[in-house]
């Protein structure tokens, strides 16, 4: 690899994030942003080849992020997309110098995800939805996000070869393209039975070949590949329905809280959210400890002794 200024460079480690690692568009997009913020402070203190940033830069740019009143979560991605970036440099041969090597990353305080009560979920997916075809969809979006515990992009990323009823199971591939195999059964399974059969045939029906997604299993009324955006803007509605307020990943947040509260093993779970981490799935052990006191009030010999 050639030498190049810090710009061209960072344009290379997002190709082999995405060539070599695997990284879905979003994060790479992600990765992006960061390093242009970077690289342009970097550029401001006359700093524009790798041999040239040193330590000090790297503590003034975290100084600067801070400055900004960011969120810690940000602050530590933008740190961490710089750390990456360095190692890269090292590891190709570009340069020998590694001003973030041993640089700690910003703490971030652990924030416990939101979830909502069994109750509430009943209220969004008991409530009428439209008779037709994109009605039919939106039931199996919101059924299937908190049936089977996906991320958004998994469910976007489904194909209709990734599906299968019979054997209830879907393929999904989560982050940095790792497959996996999750189950699907009751209401999920039903909603998206109904779906494929007399949902998604007449949206492909109504849309003009040049737009179709042959390929996908949720589509637009254009027969479209559905996007994130969307199924975020199909939550808020339906949940705001009901007067709730909600996005597509506090129904994962839920389902894994449901499924813990209702006695699912550790490891199980962290097999079905494609957590490559146990202690990310301990996470949800600590959301909502309401339901281990009802347990033990009823259950100990002596627990309601005075």
């Amino acid at each position: 690899m050639s030498a190049r200024d810090l710009a061209g460079l960072s344009d290379e480690f997002l190709g082999y994030l995405a060539v070599e690692r695997g990284a879905s568009p979003h994060t790479i997009d992600a990765y992006r942003r960061d390093l242009v913020a970077y690289t342009a402070f970097l550029a401001c203190r006359d700093v524009t080849g790798p041999d040239q940033v040193r330590r000090e830069d790297v503590t003034a740019y975290i100084g600067t992020l801070r400055d900004r009143d960011l969120a810690p979560s940000s602050v530590e991605r933008k740190v961490a997309s710089a750390k990456s970036f360095h190692k890269f440099l090292v590891r190709e041969g570009v340069t020998e110098n590694h001003p973030t090597a041993s640089l700690p990353l910003p703490k971030v305080p652990k924030r416990l995800p939101t979830v909502v009560s069994i109750d509430d979920i009943d209220r969004m997916l008991s409530q009428p939805f439209p008779q037709s075809p994109a009605g039919l969809r939106d039931r199996a979006i919101l059924e299937v996000l908190y049936g089977c515990g996906m991320r958004v992009s998994e469910l976007t990323g489904l194909d209709l070869t990734d599906i299968d009823l019979a054997g209830g199971f879907l393929r999904v591939f989560g982050k940095g393209s790792k497959e996996r195999v999750i189950p699907i059964a009751g209401a999920a399974l039903r909603a998206s039975a109904d779906y494929l059969s007399h949902g998604r045939p007449f949206l492909r029906s109504k849309s003009s070949r040049s737009r179709q997604d042959p390929a996908a299993a949720f589509i637009n009324q254009r027969g479209g590949r559905m996007t994130r955006q969307t199924v975020f803007t199909t939550v808020r509605k339906y949940a705001g329905r009901v007067g709730l307020e909600m996005h597509p990943h506090t129904l994962r947040h839920s389902f894994a809280t449901h499924m813990l509260e209702g006695g699912a093993d550790l490891r199980s779970l962290q097999d079905m959210l494609g957590h490559s981490d146990i202690s990310t799935t301990q996470l949800y052990t600590h959301v909502d400890r309401s339901h281990l006191r009802e347990e033990y009030l009823s259950t100990h010999p002596r627990a309601k002794m005075r």
